[in-house]
């Protein structure tokens, strides 16, 4: 499909029954209440709960969704399906959760697109008003890494040799992901060229950046980290506020000299608009139960993500304050997503 009928696609199927509400949703309302009313709140869950992950396999969201949906499917005494709706920036996966059924059996397990793809997309909507905030699972910094073959151990090093050979290319899971907003974000902090190159995932990016055919990327450190252990990989930088505690070699953006140049990547659970209470409490309580175990908490930590937990009243300001920076971003980065 060409760009422009993507993009056209995207919007409408977007826009498609939206009723516009303000700020973010935190209750049941409207037209797919009453599609709910039938449903026992009581016997939630009583059959298998859907998790709809909308990145591929093999990047630190999917990893987050499976890592606490086996520790919850044991506490629940349900399967959780892990169902990986990709496609168009994440947004064909959120709209699928947007037009699911509200009864607290379809659960969207996104990463900060929900926030962003409005804006760095230009879709015209907002997802944050057709969504029902659960619970913040995680979160982690994103990861400038590079091919040894570069031969720079630096960001220093990094921009040089992006001056010295302008049009660097430069790797990321997606067009109009976060990896791709820090990408630009740090492009024009240091005043060089990188030219995007787009995947569909993290686990073709990483296998693209091993294999030398690229030799920068902005990534997630789930995929990354063990490659960087073998030395396979090098990572430069690590865009957090402060030094993840299983990268604390790495320094951060801003010890680099990049002040305020900070980009994490969340993850967290959301229903559709119209899902009944008591399911959206009991999905927070059990994913909070999950976050808590030790041995969920050590897989995530060994990725250098980090388990949140909280209310749902927590992710909604997460959730908003970064809509606002995107937003932002948008408008000063001129991103182009085609």
């Amino acid at each position: 499909m060409p760009n422009i009928e993507r993009r056209t696609f995207i919007k409408r199927a977007a826009a498609g029954g939206i009723a516009q509400l303000g700020g973010i949703a935190q209750a049941p309302h409207g037209p797919k209440m009453a599609r709910a009313q039938g449903t026992s709140e009581s016997a939630w869950p009583n059959r298998p709960v859907r998790f709809i992950v909308p990145l591929a396999p093999g990047g630190g969201l999917d990893f987050v969704a499976r890592v606490v949906g086996e520790t919850m499917s044991r506490s629940i005494g349900q399967q959780i399906v892990i169902e990986n709706r990709t496609g168009a920036g994440g947004t064909i996966g959120i709209e699928t959760a947007i037009k699911s059924p509200p009864d607290g059996y379809s659960v969207l397990v996104t990463n900060d697109n929900v926030a962003s793809a409005p804006h760095i997309l230009k879709l015209g909507v907002d997802y944050l008003k057709e969504l029902v905030p659960v619970i913040q699972l995680a979160r982690q910094p994103l990861a400038l890494a590079v091919h040894p073959a570069l031969e720079v151990s630096s960001v220093a090093e990094l921009i040089a040799t992006a001056k010295r050979h302008p049009g660097l290319g430069c790797a990321t899971s997606g067009a109009g992901s976060n990896q791709h907003v820090l990408l630009e974000w740090f492009a024009q902090m240091a005043g060089i060229k990188l030219d995007h190159v787009p995947y569909r995932g993290a686990g073709q990016a990483i296998n693209d950046l091993i294999a030398g055919h690229v030799r920068v990327a902005f990534l997630g450190p789930t995929a990354l980290i063990p490659h960087y252990k073998t030395g396979n990989l090098r990572l430069l930088a690590q865009s957090s506020e402060v030094r993840s505690p299983n990268l604390p070699e790495v320094p951060t953006l801003q010890e680099a000299g990049f002040k305020g140049l900070v980009l994490e990547t969340w993850y967290a659970a959301f229903v559709p608009l119209g899902t009944p209470a008591a399911p959206i409490a009991r999905l927070n309580a059990e994913m909070d139960k999950a976050l808590a175990d030790p041995a969920s908490g050590k897989s995530l930590l060994q990725t250098a993500t980090e388990p949140v937990g909280g209310s749902a009243e927590q992710l909604a300001r997460v959730a908003r304050a970064d809509s606002e920076k995107y937003a932002r971003l948008a408008r000063e980065l001129n991103i182009k997503t085609n």
